[in-house]
């Protein structure tokens, strides 16, 4: 054999691992899909003055700049959503027209280049709760559905990256909660799965039909209580003190749970988000499914620092990833010195470093693991459980016909979907001009709290206004065009004959008559009563009062002419307790349709009276339906 002969397999070796090392050079930088999208590792003698004025603004920002922008983005695209697009005093009316205004209508839509309620779509829990509970298709699950699919190949993204709440968080935990040290905890209790548990608490609650996710969800949380923290602020500097609605206990329920949601970073940066928080736990899960995830090469060095920085508790001991906490932040990636780190396909394994070292001590789930996970789940279920009880024990009383009944927005869903689909978000408040709509205390127990309800000794339902359908996430409140929600009735108005001027004898009074035939409904008309008889029994011409009637099939419950009647009447002039005219919602005084048109119903009852009583022309329906 010659010597050329006897070095053939030491070339073919060679040439085996050249191949090799260019396949996995290829693999590294050409990967099928690739998201590193965080600002590599230099050394301070290399860094520029770009580097030098990011970190002055704190390390995640030096080190994943894209995602700090894009939270930036999305947090001030939250607030504009919620106070500007929101805000329904941008609006101004129709000058130099007899048609009827719809200004309000016309400005939100307007403003809305993005829904106002966007964010609330995009949180899955949202609407899957809701329609668990309603037993019901929400719109919104669609939304729901896109977001964990865009998750699939960013993983847990939305919290990383849009949710408002977690960089609220973020704000909060650099600003306060860095400064106290003493409730500090360590990184392994009985907290780290307690989402998990929060979650299937929330879930089996909505299986019994009580709905409790707004209480945790994410952006339920941090609408509600930006609406009762900031929002009173923001009306009493641009409109006045004296317009802002009072407050009630529900309000301070809700404050301190925000208040909560934001102290749990006194334990850990970002507790909430990382052990809490179910809608993260509901992309935790989703993280099953991913198709990219983070990967550590063997060039890692074991330093540390990817551990230091991550605001997910994402990296074990190893320095490999929990993959269902991991949300591609990659604030990790930035800090490691050697590069090692890279956010690729799952099944990219190219010179991966190995596992278990250095140890973790984790093994098998063993008796004490799997006892733990146990009681984990029972208390999820049993809490569930007990809040549908409590939901339900507390609740509204919708079998007995006697019991009180909230007036709710026009277009709501009949009372008990509505009780399951409500998330108690705040968004319809936000957007009611003069805050017809406030928050239920405890008049529904557990049930009802923060669902919204018609006050309106303080203000009337605007006729040029469609705001709530149009902002509600889960279609408790239906969106709809301003001819069916101006024929929407959602209760009557019932005039107090003890009590009203004119019927007590006292003086004439016509405020509400005049209220409502300037709103267009012609619901409410002259009858004389007090009248004076001569000696022959005769009745005397003009004497007594003119006293309002209200006409049943004409009016809608928009509570303008009790507004009228306490605004002028009860606090202006001091001549009676409580208004003489006032709104009722109950059986045959509201219409709540889950689906169909109010303006096609309204004309079937006109077509019904018209073949009851074929010789009255009068027609029932209001100006803008003739």
């Amino acid at each position: 054999m010659s010597l050329d002969d006897a070095s053939a397999p030491t070339k073919l070796v060679r040439l085996f691992s050249s191949l090799r090392s260019l396949v996995f050079f290829v693999a590294k930088k050409f990967c099928l899909m690739r998201f590193d999208l965080f600002l590599p590792f230099v050394k301070k003698s290399k860094a520029g003055a770009v580097r030098r004025w990011l970190s002055r603004i704190g390390p995640t920002w030096l080190s994943s700049p894209v995602r700090r922008v894009i939270q930036a983005i999305c947090f001030v695209a939250f607030l504009v959503l919620f106070f500007y697009v929101c805000w329904p005093y941008t609006a101004r009316p129709v000058e130099g027209t007899n048609d009827w205004p719809s200004h309000y209508a016309n400005d939100l839509a307007r403003k809305e280049r993005i829904s106002a309620e966007f964010f609330l779509v995009i949180d899955p829990l949202v609407s899957l709760s809701t329609a668990l509970a309603a037993r019901a298709w929400v719109w919104s699950l669609t939304s729901a559905g896109i977001i964990l699919l865009v998750c699939v190949f960013i993983p847990r993204g939305f919290c990383g990256y849009l949710c408002p709440l977690g960089t609220l968080i973020d704000l909060f935990d650099w600003a306060i909660g860095s400064r106290v040290k003493r409730f500090r905890v360590g990184d392994n209790g009985w907290w780290v799965h307690i989402k998990y548990y929060v979650l299937l608490a929330t879930l089996v609650a909505a299986a019994c039909g009580v709905l409790v996710s707004g209480f945790v969800a994410a952006i339920p949380v941090i609408t509600r209580g930006l609406l009762f923290a900031i929002s009173p602020w923001q009306t009493g500097l641009q409109r006045g003190w004296h317009l802002v609605p009072p407050v009630n206990a529900g309000h301070f329920v809700s404050l301190a749970l925000f208040a909560a949601v934001l102290g749990l970073g006194f334990l850990k940066p970002r507790f909430w988000c990382r052990y809490v928080c179910p809608s993260g736990a509901v992309f935790s899960l989703g993280n099953l499914f991913r198709v990219t995830e983070r990967k550590v090469e063997n060039t890692c060095i074991n330093c540390n620092k990817c551990v230091e920085i991550c605001p997910f508790d994402a990296i074990k001991p190893d320095f490999l990833t929990r993959t269902t906490d991991c949300t591609l932040c990659q604030s990790c990636g930035g800090v490691c010195p050697t590069q090692a780190i890279k956010f690729v396909e799952r099944w990219n394994l190219v010179q991966l470093k190995l596992p278990n070292d250095p140890p973790t001590g984790d093994g098998p789930l063993g008796r004490r693991g799997f006892l733990a996970a146990g009681i984990g789940l029972a208390s999820g279920v049993l809490g569930g459980l007990g809040l549908a009880v409590v939901g339900k024990a507390s609740g509204a009383n919708l079998d007995d016909p006697n019991a009180w009944r909230p007036v709710r927005p026009p277009g709501s869903v009949p009372e008990d979907k509505f009780l399951q689909m409500c998330i108690r978000c705040g968004e319809c408040f936000k957007a009611c001009p003069n805050d017809v709509l406030h928050p239920l205390r405890f008049q529904q127990g557990l049930d009802g709290l923060w669902t919204p309800h018609v006050v309106a000794d303080w203000a009337g339902c605007e006729s040029s206004c469609n705001a709530c359908g149009q902002v509600c996430p889960t279609g408790a409140i239906r969106a709809l065009p301003l001819e069916e929600k101006r024929v929407a009735r959602i209760g009557l108005a019932e005039v107090n004959l003890q009590t009203c001027l004119p019927y007590a004898g006292r003086e004439a009074c016509q405020l509400c008559v005049d209220e409502c035939h300037h709103a267009g409904y012609h619901a409410i008309e002259f009858t004389r009563v007090g009248t004076e008889v001569d000696s022959a029994g005769n009745p005397i011409e003009e004497s007594g009062f003119l006293a309002p009637v209200v006409l049943p099939d004409k009016c809608v419950g928009c509570g303008l002419c009790q507004t009228r009647c306490y605004g002028i009447n009860v606090a202006d002039k001091g001549l009676l307790a409580t208004s003489a005219i006032v709104i009722f919602a109950g059986a045959s005084k509201e219409d709540r349709l889950m689906s169909g048109s109010y303006v096609a119903l309204r004309e079937a009852e006109q077509a019904q009276r018209a073949t009851q009583q074929p010789n009255d022309n009068e027609s029932y329906l209001p100006d803008f339906l003739k």
